[in-house]
């Protein structure tokens, strides 16, 4: 009874991954922050104000674009984020998940091509698998992807006749890496797009989180040509259980998403909207920036610093400059998803197996993304020492 298209769907390894998160399983899985940051009295205040202040209109149906204001507002952030935009320029979405499922509905079929960094957001591959589009993917290193091998590529792709639908990128703190791209890789993607008429997809969750002394130019802020699709969410910032994200665009392109969501849910949840606006009118949100900051920061060095006191010879992981994620590299004869049972059952720490976030099957057997966001420092400490002893077991 079931559509063809469903053969093609795949379980989030992350969000099975999540009943782990227990008192007696220290869960690196997820990719969830710290509740410590969530801004609860501020929210508590606001959401008194929202229904005192808006009442009914904030309980019905609003616009599939976003509730005006709120789409100012955002307008507003982006342009204090270097990104030149106006109200017309935003559509909010249900988390930027949803913008994620958009982009497939809108420009994939059978015959389109879409180039990623391998490997890549887990979720991003599930939404657009559905679709049938072949996925081309470009190596990286300790700075991002390498656009030498996507103007390569992309040149070789051009001369087949592929039919290139965009080039998706997280470019800042990269899920599942935790690598940031350099600016001079950021400027060298932007003219391949424009020498090859491209769209780019910048997915930026973590751009907001950079705890060492970089230089981080968004693309959209770059892009002189309106062919950058900027997404980026609140649930890093304010919190996730609102479910709110947003897309920057060219005014054209946020017709089309519109169109598309009108048929998937008529519009994001009005009542959140107005959370979210009143979070940005009162500077919840920018007050609150700095802080997840300096305390992820010093999450990020509480894991880097266990890992160098107990992981064992042979294992070997990123330095991520920002963002909620370390990657790490097991030796070959590992593989990551049969450790994982004897990690959770045995040892009482999860992690999320790396095979999922690449384009080819048995590609990343040996790695695993940890997140260092949500567990306490103790329970870094404590959990990466239970991951090195089951890595050692399977040496």
């Amino acid at each position: 009874m079931l559509a063809e298209r469903t053969a093609y769907m795949r379980a989030s390894e992350i969000r099975e991954l999540l009943k782990w998160a227990t008192a007696d399983v220290i869960s690196f899985g997820g990719g969830m922050p710290d509740p410590s940051t969530f801004p609860l009295e501020e929210i508590a205040r606001i959401s008194s104000y929202v229904l005192e202040t808006y009442g009914g209109k904030a309980l019905q149906y609003g616009q599939t674009e976003g509730v005006p204001e709120l789409r100012d507002e955002l307008a507003k952030f982006a342009t204090s984020n270097g990104i030149r935009a106006t109200a017309d320029n935003v559509i909010v979405t249900v988390g930027s998940q949803e913008a994620l499922e958009l982009l497939g509905r809108l420009f994939l079929d059978e015959k389109s091509v879409v180039v990623v960094e391998n490997p890549t957001y887990i979720a991003a591959l599930q939404s657009w698998r559905v679709y049938r589009p072949r996925l081309v993917g470009i190596p990286m290193d300790d700075r991002g992807m390498r656009t030498e091998v996507l103007e390569e590529q992309v040149r070789r792709l051009k001369a087949e006749g592929a039919r290139i639908k965009f080039v998706y990128t997280v470019p800042t703190a990269q899920n599942p890496t935790g690598v940031t791209m350099a600016d001079d890789r950021r400027r060298h993607l932007l003219e391949i797009a424009e020498q090859n008429d491209l769209l780019v997809v910048e997915d930026d969750p973590y751009g907001y989180f950079i705890f060492d002394n970089i230089n981080v130019t968004r693309l959209k802020a770059l892009d002189k040509s309106g062919r950058v699709i900027y997404l980026s969410t609140a649930s890093k910032i304010f919190s996730p259980g609102l479910r709110l994200g947003w897309v920057v665009a060219d005014q054209e392109l946020i017709k089309w998403f519109a169109l598309a969501k009108q048929a998937l849910n008529l519009n994001t949840p009005t009542l959140n909207q107005y959370l979210l606006l009143e979070g940005l009118r009162r500077g919840v949100i920018q007050r609150n920036i700095p802080k997840i900051v300096e305390l992820y920061r010093r999450k990020r060095d509480a894991m880097l610093a266990a890992l160098e006191a107990y992981m064992p010879q042979g294992v070997t992981w990123t330095r991520p400059s920002g963002g909620m994620f370390i990657w790490v590299k097991v030796p070959e004869k590992i593989d990551t998803r049969e450790m994982l049972g004897t990690a959770i059952a045995k040892y009482k720490v999860a992690y999320v197996p790396g095979h999922g976030f690449h384009i080819n099957e048995g590609e990343g057997r040996n790695t695993m993304r940890l997140n260092f966001t949500y567990s306490s420092f103790e329970q870094i400490d404590v959990g990466i020492r239970r991951l090195a002893d089951a890595i050692r077991e399977f040496l």
